[in-house]
């Protein structure tokens, strides 16, 4: 399914972009790489990523399931346009005059929405940089949002990797706490003063004198408005872009 003498990229991703047609010996006329992708993403967001075979994908759409491989030739493209399909386009770039740290905070809080709303594709591993159309889009967002802050292009690229890693860690830190908490039955509350009873009975104060102030304190009884722990985390974030933006301005 790649194409050597183009792009160099699967066919299935080249669809994705409007490049390639459908098969012209397709096995069924209403089959699409729209549909497959849409089952394949319907299945992840109702049943968990490990429920997405190209054996259950046919079923789900009843057709064979080799007819799907002319559409999509691996279980790791259909990955990537899953995601890409699923998370969707950015917002509107950023109104002229917008600040970059206020267009970038923006960017990271629709892009930490979008991951929120399909959490399996945290699940989806990163193959590669963004090769498909909303991926690229994002990309072109966080660029833009950059654009006369003075930093060259490839600093540019490394201020996106870390707030989009910082984002993705967050989500998926945030929903794995909240399933933990869900699976326990109990309100976050209650876990949260559970654990640090518990932790006032483990820790001795002699060898953890740092948690036992921390337990003193009282702060680790409640749980976190988890909007306010992302808001903190990004503000640090920011701040160190901040500092490096007024390095290279003159």
């Amino acid at each position: 399914m790649s194409d050597s003498d183009g792009t160099g990229l699967p066919a299935s991703i080249e669809a994705a972009w409007g490049l390639r047609e459908r098969p012209a010996k397709g096995p069924k006329p209403g089959l699409s790489l729209e549909r497959i992708v849409d089952a394949a993403a319907g299945l992840a967001a109702t049943e968990g990523l490990a429920a997405v075979s190209m054996g259950r994908i046919a079923k789900e759409l009843g057709v064979s399931t080799m007819s799907l491989y002319r559409y999509v030739g691996a279980k790791d493209e259909l990955y990537v346009l899953m995601v890409d399909r699923s998370l969707g386009a950015p917002p509107p770039l950023p109104a002229p005059g917008t600040g970059w740290r206020e267009a970038l905070a923006t960017w990271a809080w629709e892009q930490r929405a979008a991951l929120q709303r399909n959490l399996w594709a945290l699940r989806v591993p990163i193959s590669g940089p963004p090769v498909t159309p909303n991926s690229v889009a994002w990309w072109e967002w966080g660029l833009v949002a950059l654009e006369g802050t003075g930093l060259d292009e490839g600093t540019k690229i490394s201020v996106i990797l870390l707030v989009s890693g910082y984002v993705r860690n967050e989500a998926g830190l945030m929903a794995d706490i909240d399933a933990a908490i869900r699976a326990t039955g109990g309100t976050p509350q209650e876990v949260m003063s559970r654990y640090a009873r518990t932790l006032q009975r483990l820790a001795d104060p002699a060898r953890y004198p740092a948690v036992a102030r921390m337990l003193a304190a009282g702060v680790i009884d409640q749980p976190d408005d988890p909007d306010a722990e992302f808001r903190f985390g990004l503000d640090r974030v920011l701040d160190g872009v901040q500092a490096l933006v007024d390095r290279v301005r003159p």
